[in-house]
C-alpha cells in the first residue's frame, strides 16, 4: 500500500478538503487523534493499513505514518503485533488510562473544576514547570504553578497542594487575565468556528458526504478541538471574559459531532480491523460519547 505521491484531500469531498486548507497536521499527533476518537472505545487495536489509509487522505505518507508509529512505540503509547504478514498496533495499558480520561473533555459533561497549586523543589525546574504549562496550569513564578483540574504524574520532588476558592469577584477575572494567555485560547476557538462553521453551512445535513467523508470531517473536528482542549485551562465562567468562544466552539463541536457520527461509524465497522476481525460499528463506550453530546 503505497503512499508516495500523496495528494491532499485526494478522494474527498470538496467541502471536506476545505477543512484541509491552511490547517499544518502531524502525523503523530493525528494518529493519536484515531486511536482517541475511533481505535480507543472499539478495544485500543487496530491494523497499520487503516492508518495508513485514513492518514493519506489528509496528505500524510505511508512512510510518515509508519515513522509516527515507531516513534509512539518508542514513547510506550502503542505496542505492535504481528498476525500472519499484517501489523497490528494497540494502545498500551497507560495509555488506554490517559486516552479514557482525555476523552472525558470532549464527549463528557463540563469538567469538574479544582483549584491545584504545584510547588517545585529541587533543580532544574523549568522542564516541570513547562510541562505544567502544556497541561494548561499557569505560572505565578520559576517554582509555583497554579491549574484548575488535578496535576499530571510529575517527575521531581513537587509539592500538590488543592485549594477551595472563597470568593468569586471581579479580582478572579483579573487574576486570570495575567496568570493565563486568554487571548490565545480566544483566537484558536475563534479560528476553530470559523472553519467548522463554514464546512456545517456547506455540508448541511451531510447527504451530500460519503461514509468516509463524514469519518475524516469527524477526525479533523476532533483533532482540532483536541489541540486546543487539552492546553487551555477550564476556567469556572466567572474567571472566563464575557462572550467567551469557548462556548460557541463547544455547542459546535457536539452537534457536528453527532451530525456525522453515524456515516463515520458505518465506515469504521464496514473497513477498520483488528486481529480478530471487523471493528465494532458502535460500542457500549462510543454510543455513550453520543449520549453526552446530545445532553449538553
Amino acid at each position: 500500500m503505497s503512499a508516495d505521491n500523496v495528494k491532499l484531500g485526494d478522494d474527498l469531498n470538496e467541502a471536506v478538503t476545505a477543512l484541509l486548507v491552511d490547517l499544518p497536521i502531524k502525523a503523530a499527533s493525528f494518529i493519536v487523534t484515531i486511536y482517541g476518537d475511533v481505535i480507543e472505545p472499539r478495544g485500543g487495536i487496530v491494523w497499520i493499513g487503516n492508518l495508513i489509509e485514513t492518514c493519506k487522505s489528509v496528505g500524510i505518507t505511508e512512510t510518515l505514518v509508519r515513522t509516527a508509529v515507531s516513534r509512539l512505540v518508542a514513547a510506550g503509547q502503542l505496542a505492535g503485533e504481528r498476525e500472519g504478514r499484517r501489523s497490528f498496533y494497540r494502545l498500551t495499558d497507560a495509555a488506554q488510562a490517559e486516552f479514557v480520561e482525555a476523552a472525558s473533555l470532549f464527549y463528557g459533561p463540563q469538567p469538574a473544576i479544582r483549584w491545584q497549586f504545584v510547588l517545585i523543589n529541587g533543580p532544574a525546574p523549568e522542564e516541570i514547570m513547562q510541562g505544567l504549562e502544556r497541561e494548561g496550569f499557569a505560572r505565578l513564578n520559576p517554582r509555583l504553578a497554579v491549574g484548575t483540574h488535578p496535576a499530571p504524574p510529575l517527575p521531581g520532588r513537587v509539592v500538590v497542594f488543592d485549594a477551595q476558592l472563597a470568593t468569586e469577584n471581579g479580582a478572579l477575572r483579573e487574576f486570570a487575565e495575567e496568570a493565563w494567555n486568554l487571548p490565545r485560547f480566544a483566537e484558536a476557538y475563534g479560528e476553530f468556528t470559523a472553519r467548522f462553521g463554514a464546512f456545517s453551512q456547506k455540508v448541511g445535513d451531510c447527504a451530500a458526504l460519503s461514509a468516509f467523508d463524514c469519518l475524516i470531517a469527524r477526525l479533523l473536528l476532533v483533532h482540532q478541538y483536541r489541540l486546543i482542549m487539552l492546553r487551555e485551562p477550564h476556567l469556572p465562567k466567572s474567571a472566563l471574559p464575557d462572550n467567551w468562544p469557548g462556548e460557541e466552539a463547544r455547542r459546535l463541536f457536539a452537534d457536528l459531532y453527532l451530525l456525522l457520527s453515524k456515516r463515520a461509524d458505518d465506515y469504521v465497522g464496514r473497513h477498520f480491523v483488528n486481529e480478530a476481525g471487523r471493528l465494532q460499528e458502535a460500542t457500549p463506550a462510543s454510543r455513550n460519547r453520543l449520549e453526552h453530546l446530545k445532553s449538553r
